[in-house]
């Protein structure tokens, strides 16, 4: 499915399509030892990732979680498992896994929930890296619910007027549906950028713009190495940091997991099971003003946003990307191509 004609003019990488992509993951991952349904839910995720044009968040993550189970910071076999619900609260266990089956199972179940109690909140506890937040609130808002996500991670960012890494980046997303259109979708982590573009730079060996991280030492630097041995600069300043801690708040008083400061570096291969924590929130429009009140109050502020001719509602250049990437194929470094297919 590789295309030769679509080869970069320096011939260093080839252009893939999301067919070939998935099932170079999901073999990956089987080699590894993780269940079909598990290597799956990974691929598509990772592969998604790649379509919309965020690679930091796609298949460079793989060679990242195969050296994790090979050093045993994530269980391969894990199996997640619904481990308590009450009312319109569910909580999740991953069980050490990789995270994407325990997001499944999550949303799975509090969408199964939100029909009977207009809220529901699923909250996953002992899990890993969980990718591109927005993604796993695709099918929700699709089905006509609000839908939100946060996600602690390892320390990278400081308490506000602090001088050590302490909060994770901590993403957080928002889907809100639109009849018969495709939903909004947000989604940002509190750093100034994804810890991920670091990773990504330091791999080609590019150096990144001041105001995105600190070194160990609390200077600005343009070296991603250092970057990702230091800190990263939390968005909006005071506002970002603060905004971290509530999200550390949120996923760990409700999971029960790690704080960011105990859960060692992805960015290593060895260290510990990291045990964080995700939180999707759904809600019913329906049951409060009603879905018709719902879809028009919105579309009066679309319209309102869109009379300005530069403004495009939040999630649409993923889209553009996505549909050209289904058409032309997605770039994906060689190196990550052959660690798939060899598994070295």
């Amino acid at each position: 499915m590789n295309n030769p004609a679509h080869a970069s003019p320096a011939a260093t990488s080839q252009r893939y399509f999301r067919a070939e992509l998935l099932e170079l993951a999901e073999q990956a991952l089987l080699r590894e030892g993780v269940s079909g349904l598990a290597a799956a839910s990974t691929a598509r995720a990772l592969v998604e990732a790649e379509m919309q044009g965020l690679p930091s968040h796609g298949l460079s993550r793989l060679p990242q979680y195969i050296s994790h189970m090979r050093h045993g910071r994530i269980d391969p076999r894990a199996q997640p498992r619904v481990a308590a619900e009450k009312g319109a609260g569910i909580l999740v266990d991953a069980q050490d896994g990789l995270a994407y089956p325990a997001c499944d199972l999550a949303l799975r179940a509090a969408m199964e929930r939100v029909a009977q109690t207009a809220v529901a909140c699923a909250a996953v506890r002992r899990s890993h890296h969980f990718g591109m937040a927005s993604y796993h609130l695709r099918q929700a808002a699709e089905q006509g619910y609000m839908a939100f996500a946060f996600s602690n991670s390892p320390s990278a960012l400081p308490a506000w007027g602090g001088s050590r890494a302490l909060f994770g980046t901590n993403p957080i997303a928002a889907a809100f549906p639109r009849r018969g259109r495709t939903p909004i979708s947000i989604d940002l982590s509190l750093s100034e950028v994804a810890r991920g573009k670091l990773m990504t730079a330091a791999r080609r060996g590019e150096s990144i713009p001041l105001g995105w991280a600190l070194d160990e030492q609390g200077r600005p630097t343009t070296d991603p190495q250092a970057g990702l041995a230091g800190m990263m600069c939390p968005a909006g300043g005071v506002k970002g940091a603060m905004l971290a801690l509530m999200v550390e708040l949120l996923c760990v008083g409700l999971g029960g997991g790690a704080w960011a400061f105990e859960a060692d570096s992805f960015f290593k291969a060895q260290g510990n099971r990291p045990n964080l924590c995700h939180v999707f929130l759904l809600i019913d429009p329906a049951a409060f003003a009603g879905s018709d009140s719902y879809d028009e109050r919105l579309e009066v502020l679309v319209e309102a946003m869109l009379q300005d001719a530069d403004v495009r509602l939040p999630g649409e250049r993923r889209r553009h990307l996505t549909a050209q990437a289904e058409q032309d194929g997605v770039q994906v470094d060689p190196d990550i191509i052959r660690q798939l297919r060899t598994g070295n």
